[in-house]
């Protein structure tokens, strides 16, 4: 009889460790490159969807300033995975640190060069910009990548302007309608919110379209995705599942859904006291998000082509950007949740 209760109760036992509950148990620190910003709009709605924890992973968000702050956190072991722009995961290539990307939820990145309201009569290109004072997320992030290679593609020694870290959301709009910064790379619901103030508001470059993306990059270039170092995805397959799981989902809900549902589930802290401008720049950017998940691999090729041109480091690195990237784990959605991945 001992015998008999025994096994019954390693089969109870061995039934735990697999149910929901217990994959629940997989905690997982995502460090997020500036949550209020729509570009990593996927991933916050992600938790409050519930679809992390509908995987079988338990997440915690970090909210941190800018991209680069977000690598730091992971680099340094305070965070598992990085909520950010897949472009470090090229750049970081040349500095022998192999870090992979496994879900994209942005088409295109987004990044748009804007003038500050009170600087507009003489800064009218880009090439206006050598000696001034342009605001980035933070130095070292994606929105700084795109400042230089806007300078570079323009003639410009990509130092010659001064950069300015001045965050994603509202501390970029306080410097800007104050004039603290002659222009700055923003994000939407930034970008909306400036233009809801200022209608002339001058833009010098704009990715939150397709035809816009492919003017600027010369062809489509992701922008989001969640990614980590190599070693951690290759350890923990399991919760990198999960993860893709929740995202893919998120992305189908939200081309599932109008652009007022979203809003509805987001944070009121995010969304912010302006409604109305908030769901003008949701509805310009939802055309952004990936349907798929997937890494396009001409993407990548497009985002090495920029820092190629843009460092010299990343020129000469000889780097196989195929490693940056992994469709392997959306491509096993199906396989793991029945729903299909488009």
């Amino acid at each position: 009889m001992k015998n008999t209760f025994g096994k019954l109760a390693a089969a109870l036992f061995a039934l735990a460790l697999v149910s929901p509950a217990a994959t629940a148990e997989s905690k997982v620190t995502i460090a997020v490159g500036g949550g209020a910003c729509l570009c990593y709009l996927p991933t916050v709605l992600a938790k409050q969807l519930g679809e992390f924890d509908k995987a079988g992973v338990n997440v915690d968000l970090v909210d941190l300033k800018g991209g680069s702050d977000a690598l730091k956190a992971v680099l340094g072991g305070s965070a598992d995975v990085v909520s950010g722009y897949f472009d470090h995961c090229v750049n970081l290539a040349a500095k022998k640190q192999q870090l992979v990307s496994f879900v994209v939820y942005d088409r295109y990145p987004g990044l748009v060069l804007v003038v500050s309201p009170s600087h507009t009569a003489e800064i009218k290109s880009v090439k206006d910009l050598a000696g001034k004072k342009v605001g980035v997320s933070a130095p070292g992030s994606s929105t700084d990548f795109f400042l230089k290679y806007l300078l570079k593609k323009n003639g410009l020694d990509p130092a010659s302007a001064a950069v300015i870290g001045v965050g994603l959301g509202a501390t970029a709009v306080a410097a800007m309608e104050q004039g603290q910064i002659d222009a700055a790379v923003m994000l939407d619901p930034s970008v909306t919110v400036l233009q809801g103030k200022f209608p002339d508001l001058r833009i010098l470059a704009d990715t939150r379209t397709q035809k816009d993306t492919l003017a600027t990059f010369g062809g489509e270039y992701p922008g989001g995705a969640l990614y980590s170092t190599a070693a951690w995805v290759a350890g923990h397959e399991k919760e990198t599942q999960a993860l893709t799981n929740a995202i893919v989902a998120t992305l189908a809900w939200i081309h599932g859904h109008s652009a007022e549902d979203v809003m509805a589930k987001m944070p009121e802290e995010m969304v912010g006291k302006d409604k109305q401008l908030y769901l003008a720049a949701l509805k310009n950017t939802i055309p952004m998000y990936s349907e798929t998940g997937k890494m396009d691999p001409k993407g990548a090729d497009a985002v090495l082509a920029v820092f190629s041109e843009g460092s010299p480091d990343v020129a000469k690195a000889n780097i196989d950007v195929s490693k940056t990237f992994t469709n392997k784990f959306v491509d096993q959605v199906k396989k793991t949740t029945g729903m299909n991945a488009k």
